[in-house]
């Protein structure tokens, strides 16, 4: 087995702290990493205390990994020694359903192994994340990051990245279009960035004045206060897509109301409760469409990070060492990051 070290929770109350536990031996379709930077996702925070009720512990975070590949099985042809990888917030599938056969292997029918708190079918054990010093994984699983991007800030590529270009790309965004990004955090500054480089003419919407300046920075061409009524009413029936980025509950029918026929709403984050459900009529009357999406499949994963790369687009970062973790999760929960903390992983040597 291969000694690993990191930071992770024992119970749904305790403070993530120090670890030392053991990964797979790789196998012959494997690749073994040495852990540079690890994005922070507030899915680790979920899940680091059983939010969503799911928590095997103890547990490991992490799934917006970059590192350096150390090993490689004698089956592996697509990456070596020394290489700049990436792994996301998948693991593992059975490769066998037609979602898989398909590249969609985010939905996965027998359902994917997340890369922590997933069961590890090599093992029978439980997978831990990248807030560690190194990761064993499938090579099908392993990404190549582009050479011209900062390796700290291509780490959320792997889930705030994919998580927001991939309905870009289903609902075909394109030059031209009018595009709504609903929530200026690690998602949505993502979502502006990349529809923004794919040619739409892009419009944040926030609660908060004071994020106008800043979004404009990031691409948006114009800023609409959620809560001003008649900001709002001046968009009506003009959307062709609109990205709902908020994962606290909120009345979707303003934003549906924005829509333009045949427009779609697509929802990426996860409230902890439901959403009020919409007025029907509001989808009825335009044949709107209200829809939802999960992360991406490995593929178009790849496909995002090449995009990025032509771009040359990485999300705007907060480093952190992992020692102050804990003290990082408070400050996510009231917003209090531009826009995504990476821990950088050298900093599992330092002293507390």
């Amino acid at each position: 087995m291969l000694a690993s070290t990191g930071y992770g929770a024992t119970s749904a109350t305790e403070p993530l702290a120090k670890i030392d536990f053991e990964r797979r031996d790789p196998k012959p379709n494997d690749v073994q990493i040495d852990i540079l930077y690890c994005g922070v996702c507030h899915s680790d925070l979920h899940t680091a205390r059983n939010e969503w009720g799911n928590t095997v512990y103890p547990v490991v975070p992490g799934h917006e990994i970059v590192g350096r590949v150390t090993k490689v099985g004698n089956e592996v042809t697509r990456f070596k020694e020394g290489d700049l990888v990436g792994v996301g917030c998948m693991v593992d599938s059975c490769q066998q359903c037609s979602a898989c056969g398909e590249g969609l292997e985010q939905y996965c029918e027998n359902g994917f192994v997340g890369t922590y708190n997933g069961e590890e079918g090599h093992t029978g054990g439980m997978t831990y994340g990248g807030y560690a010093s190194n990761i064993v994984v499938r090579d099908k699983f392993v990404l190549k990051i582009p050479a011209n991007l900062d390796p700290a800030g291509a780490a959320p590529l792997l889930c705030a990245g994919i998580t927001t270009f991939s309905p870009l790309r289903q609902w075909k965004v394109s030059p031209g279009q009018k595009v709504g990004i609903v929530g200026l955090g690690g998602l949505g500054h993502m979502g502006i960035k990349l529809a923004h480089a794919m040619g739409a003419h892009v419009v944040l919407f926030t609660t908060s004045p004071g994020k106008r300046e800043d979004a404009k920075r990031l691409g948006a061409d114009d800023v609409v206060v959620s809560k001003n009524a008649s900001e709002m009413k001046a968009h009506r029936n003009s959307f062709d897509f609109i990205l709902n980025t908020v994962a606290a509950p909120h009345s979707l029918d303003p934003f549906l109301d924005l829509l333009k026929r045949d427009g779609t709403m697509t929802l990426v984050g996860a409230p902890a409760t439901p959403h009020p459900s919409p007025q029907v009529f509001s989808l009825i009357m335009k044949r709107r469409r209200l829809a939802g999406s999960l992360i991406g499949g490995i593929a178009e994963t790849q496909e995002m990070l090449d995009f990025c790369g032509q771009h040359n687009i990485v999300s705007d970062i907060e480093m952190i060492r992992i020692q102050d973790i804990n003290e990082a999760y408070e400050r996510m929960l009231k917003s209090d990051v531009k826009y995504r903390f990476v821990i950088d992983m050298a900093s599992l040597k330092q002293p507390s």
